[in-house]
Order: structure tokens, then sequence, then C-alpha cells
């Protein structure tokens, strides 16, 4: 029974990371056509009612100690204000190509960080895993590292990355005794309007520009908020709870991969051959980095011994 839970988590997981593929091409038409902090932070709002909402009708809502106030607090500074804002910025100045290598180290970051302060362990064939899902994902940028340069803006994205992975640490430590759904809830919903006071400075015209775009636009905006933010962090942010947060950062790795499937069946641009290859590497940096093949492993060994 723990196998096949372990199994429905690892498939949810799957699925939020081919929701998040497809978030990239649905957030590449909305800073298209919405000032871009600004509607960030009415996206993250949205995902937050979302998950509010759910935590409420589930009954699931309860007040916090203290000491979960300060966990959700500061994974919602890092995972939510600070990622978000540091991920605008770097992308500014910075091709999108080389911001999705930089943002791929989130899963070794988090793996460091869970090391140290959630006594994680971190095996060789789990560090095997990294590696291959990071080579994967140099493959799919298209197999090369020529540009890579650290300029300012690919700092700041470093500082983006690593904002998330020290989150995750804060939601693995709020989940402990606080239900997962209810910490996405809350750190939404601070985060947005966080934001939003962020974006009023940066976009001064930001609220009149929101009114100014098609129904299409809307559709996807709250498509993108409830579904892939409000929706899917709730289920990445339980995976959390249940795995570990190494364990689940792995799965970012496949983010680049639907990136790329869904920009070719929505936006027409074209897949190389190395991006396929990446796929495998990122394929077989999930099963070690999981530990899957580990426990595989090691059940078969208590089955011989």
């Amino acid at each position: 029974m723990k196998q096949q839970s372990l199994i429905f988590t690892y498939g949810l997981v799957f699925l939020i990371t081919a929701i998040w593929g497809l978030n990239v091409v649905f957030l590449k038409v909305l800073v298209e056509n919405l000032p871009p902090h600004t509607m960030t932070a009415f996206r993250i709002m949205i995902a937050g009612v979302t998950a509010m909402l759910i935590v409420i009708f589930g009954r699931s809502l309860r007040a916090l100690t203290i000491k979960e106030w300060v966990f959700t607090a500061f994974g919602m500074i890092f995972g939510v204000m600070i990622h978000h804002l540091f991920l605008a910025i770097g992308l500014m100045t910075t091709p999108a190509s080389t911001g999705s290598l930089i943002l791929s180290l989130v899963p070794l970051a988090t793996a460091i960080l869970g090391m140290i302060f959630l006594n994680e362990r971190l095996t060789k064939m789990r560090s095997v895993g990294f590696v291959l899902a990071l080579i994967g994902v140099f493959f799919i940028q298209g197999g090369s590292f020529s540009g890579l340069q650290l300029s300012q803006g690919e700092f700041v994205l470093f500082l983006s990355m690593f904002a998330q992975a020290i989150s995750f640490v804060f939601i693995k430590k709020a989940t402990a005794t606080l239900d997962s759904k209810q910490v996405t809830a809350i750190m939404n919903l601070a985060g947005s309007f966080g934001l939003l006071g962020i974006s009023l400075i940066t976009e001064p015209s930001g609220l009149s520009e929101m009114t100014d775009s098609t129904i299409g636009v809307y559709g996807i905006l709250l498509l993108s908020g409830v579904v892939a933010t409000g929706i899917g962090h709730m289920v990445f942010n339980s995976a959390i709870q249940k795995i570990g947060a190494s364990k689940t950062a792995i799965f970012n790795n496949f983010v680049p991969f639907f990136g790329v499937v869904f920009s070719v069946i929505f936006l027409k641009e074209q897949i190389a051959a190395t991006q396929l290859i990446g796929f495998v590497f990122i394929v077989g940096g999930v099963l070690f980095g999981t530990g899957y093949l580990e426990r595989l492993w090691m059940k078969r060994k208590l089955k011989r011994g």
C-alpha cells in the first residue's frame, strides 16, 4: 500500500510538471498582453483564493502556532515574493534558455539545503540522479553553454533559483504539523499582496493596463492562476510534505521539457534532437533522484538475502 501511495504521489507531481510546462506557453501570452509584474500579482492572488476555498470547503482551516506562522512566512517571502520578483527582473535582460538552465539548479540546491537543514540523506544513487537530470536540462536547452556568463541578470536569476530552493525547506518544516493546502493558500494570498504593492511602484499604470485586454487573455490568466499555480502548488507542496523536499524538487527538471513540447504544439516552435536526448537523461535522473531505483534494488537485495 505504501509503494502504491508513493507511485500515486509521483504520478501527480509528474502531471503537475506537465501543467507547469503548458503554463510556460500561458505566461508567454500573458506577458505579451498584460503588464508582467501586475499580472503576476493577480495570477498568484487567484491561486491563493483557489487554494483557500479548497481549504475552507475541506474544513481543514485552523489557527497556526507561532512556529508555523514563522515557517509559512519565510516560505512565502522566499518562494513567492523573492522568487517571482527576481525571476521577472532577471528575465528582462537574460535569454529564456539561459534562465531555464540556471533555474534547473533548484533540485541540486534543494538537495544540499535538505541535507543540511532537514537531515535528508543524499545517497550515491540520488547524487547520480541529480547529475543526470542536470545533463538532461543542458541538452534540452540546446546542448551548449555558449553565452553563459555571470551577468547581472543571470546573477539575479541565480538568486531567484536559490530563493525557491530555500522556500522548499521552510515548506517542509511548516507542513510537518500543518496541512500543506493551508500553507499554499496563505503563502500565495499574502505573497500576492506583497507583489501587488511592489508592482504599484515598478508599474504605476499597471492596474489600468490590466483592464485593456481580450476575454481570451483573461481566460488564460484565470486558467493559469487556478490550475497551474493554485492547484499545482498545492499538489507540489503536498508531495514535499509526503516524500521530502529534495525528492520532490527533482521533478522540476521535467518542466523545461514539457515547456518545449507545448511550445512546439501551440507556438509552432521546432524541437531539436538534443532536446529528445535531454528527456532521456531527465527520466533517468528522476528514477535515480527520487530513490525509486534505490528502493527496487534494496527490495531485491532483501529478497535474495
